[in-house]
């Protein structure tokens, strides 16, 4: 079968070349098979300079890729669109735009700069029954799925990560969803309460569960690396270290292919929620020094 042609909307990222990279640059030695990006949209954000997204555009079009300014000529001929916007602030926009279409949306990460906009994406889609999902890559990494087939049913895990700063928004929201993806994927749902500090190095947040569980968030400020350690109610315990010897971006390619040709839902949208949830809360807590709810989305 031909690949599905994609439409690339945003170009503040450096996902929107870092996925049609692993697409279809013919030098790429992890190439995915069965997705073309044809068209990516650009458009200003705080997140990247002009300068910045020019130099981007060159690389795509040198693999193929038609960058335009004008929405409608990006999404006029394709199968599938892929949300690749850094600023959370515009998801709500361009899902909205994007979800009249009726073509299945990879929405990247993070689901939204607010909790209040979630909820108005997810009427959205309900209402225009659009497929959709939206992740951290982080979640489909290998060293974190290989390393949770070692506990059963983990009763808690520290998790620690990066943070940047936001040039516009919450720093917690945007870059935070790396590690509380990675908790989610660990911990499953069920979170109630997000309790966080702010120090010299970023943030931890202490994340309490309905059944007793618990999860510990560390995001630090110049330190690039991705990891968790969880335990379960028997002791059995699983240090993991995401190490990139499998590139975890081709791993969401492979999920973003297999959502996009099948249907399959590489995450329970459900899961997504609480992600979101467990975002908005941390972000809450540490401006107001007080536990914050995570609430639940109906």
């Amino acid at each position: 079968m031909d690949p599905l042609k994609i439409a690339v909307i945003g170009l503040d990222t450096s996902h929107s070349v870092a996925l049609p990279k692993l697409m279809q640059d013919p030098a790429e030695k992890d190439r995915v098979e069965g997705l073309r990006a044809v068209t990516c949209l650009r458009f200003p954000t705080p997140f990247q300079s002009e300068k910045g997204q020019d130099d981007r555009q060159a690389y795509l079009e040198s693999i193929g890729v038609k960058v335009t300014r004008d929405f409608d000529e990006a999404v006029a001929d394709c199968d599938a669109i892929m949300l690749e916007i850094n600023d959370p602030a515009f998801h709500l926009e361009y899902f909205e735009k994007c979800a009249a279409l009726g073509k299945p949306v990879f929405l990247d990460k993070p689901f939204a700069d607010t909790l209040e906009n979630t909820v108005k994406i997810l009427d959205i889609a309900k209402e225009k029954n659009v497929r959709f999902f939206t992740a951290s890559s982080l979640r489909f990494d290998i060293d974190i799925v290989e390393g949770l087939q070692k506990v059963n049913t983990p009763k808690s895990a520290m998790v620690w990560g990066p943070v940047g700063r936001a040039p516009a928004g919450s720093s917690i929201v945007w870059y935070g969803v790396h590690a509380f993806e990675i908790l989610n994927r660990v911990m499953g749902r069920g979170a109630v309460t997000v309790s966080g500090t702010a120090d010299l190095n970023g943030y931890v947040f202490h994340v309490i569960y309905g059944d007793g569980r618990r999860g510990i968030v560390e995001i630090s400020r110049n330190c690039w690396s991705y990891g968790t350690a969880c335990r379960d109610a028997e002791g059995k315990a699983s240090l993991i270290q995401v190490t990139g010897r499998i590139p975890f971006y081709k791993m969401l390619v492979q999920e973003i292919v297999k959502f996009f040709t099948t249907g399959e839902q590489p995450v329970d949208i459900a899961d997504s929620i609480e992600i979101m949830a467990m975002l908005s809360a941390a972000d809450a807590s540490v401006k107001n020094g007080q536990p914050a709810p995570v609430y639940t989305l109906k």
